[in-house]
């Protein structure tokens, strides 16, 4: 999950209001287990993974997640004693006692599952589409120093690797084919470490020269007026956690997993679906501005 360029409304917002897009997405997920709404979240994280040109980025991570979200229904299922409908008995196993599996058990099992890989996947479009730069620049004015260790630290991931890379090649590369086991890598990760102290130690030397060490408060950038995209994402974001809230204060989309299971579906529910999708989509519509 790496950030790509792209021309879309995500891409052309501030990278904190787009960043809180996906977090609105997040909490929506984490929010609610009803089927209809993690469907209208699905849907709405695949279109906006199409439009804004990420589908594949997106679709790798639901991938990657299913598996461990097959195995989240599986341990549901045998660990939650809960549920009166059994569909299957395996007998008594020591020391867990007898463990019978029930439909309500593996029903909110595959729904917790679904929440995860949903919420992998809404990362995945957030990582794709939010500038990292952007959102470290955003965080200046509350605090330089933060900022810039953060940028050092995210800058130093790919040399540290690339290092790892080199040292496992030339070790590889000795006439005994290179040792293997416990020692050699622990020697290999001294070695890491070691070239990571001292590369610090250069990069702090280097910032004191350029006068980062003063007690002088950076000089603050001048204020940038908001552009529609701002707007209508972070609207977008804004009136998702806004239906976020109100559907919970009214219990709209209640799922209740024992000791029956059952998920209210209405016209309540079909409206808070369609809202979702409306809202996580309005920000697509208004493509003026964007680099084609």
């Amino acid at each position: 999950m790496i950030y790509t360029p792209g021309a879309s409304a995500l891409h052309a917002a501030r990278a904190g209001i787009a960043a809180l897009y996906g977090a609105a997405l997040v909490t929506l997920t984490l929010s609610f287990a009803h089927p209809l709404v993690l469907a209208a979240l699905l849907v709405s994280v695949l279109a906006a993974a199409h439009i804004v040109g990420v589908g594949r980025a997106v679709v790798r991570a639901g991938l990657f997640a299913f598996p461990v979200a097959i195995m989240i229904a599986f341990v549901n299922a045998l660990v939650v004693r809960e549920g009166l409908t059994v569909i299957v008995r395996l007998g008594e196993l020591p020391p867990f006692g007898q463990l019978d599996v029930t439909r309500e058990a593996l029903f909110y099992g595959l729904l917790f599952g679904a929440r995860f890989a949903l919420i992998g996947m809404a990362c995945a479009l957030a990582a794709a589409t939010v500038d990292p730069d952007g959102l470290l620049r955003s965080l200046r004015p509350l605090s330089f120093r933060f900022a810039l260790t953060a940028t050092l630290a995210t800058r130093m991931i790919p040399v540290l690797t690339r290092d790892v890379r080199r040292m496992h090649d030339a070790r590889l590369c000795r006439p005994d084919g290179g040792s293997s086991g416990v020692a050699a890598n622990l020697a290999l990760v001294r070695a890491v470490t070691t070239g990571a102290l001292d590369r610090a130690v250069d990069v702090a030397a280097t910032l004191e020269l350029r006068g980062y060490a003063s007690r002088k408060a950076a000089p603050r950038r001048a204020r940038v007026a908001l552009s529609r995209h701002d707007v209508t994402v972070g609207g977008a974001a804004a009136g998702l956690l806004a239906l976020a809230g109100a559907a919970a204060s009214t219990a709209i989309a209640r799922v209740d997993a024992y000791p029956l299971f059952h998920a209210a579906t209405g016209p309540r529910e079909l409206l808070f679906a369609a809202a979702i999708v409306l809202l996580a989509l309005l920000p697509f519509a208004d493509r003026r501005g964007i680099a084609r």
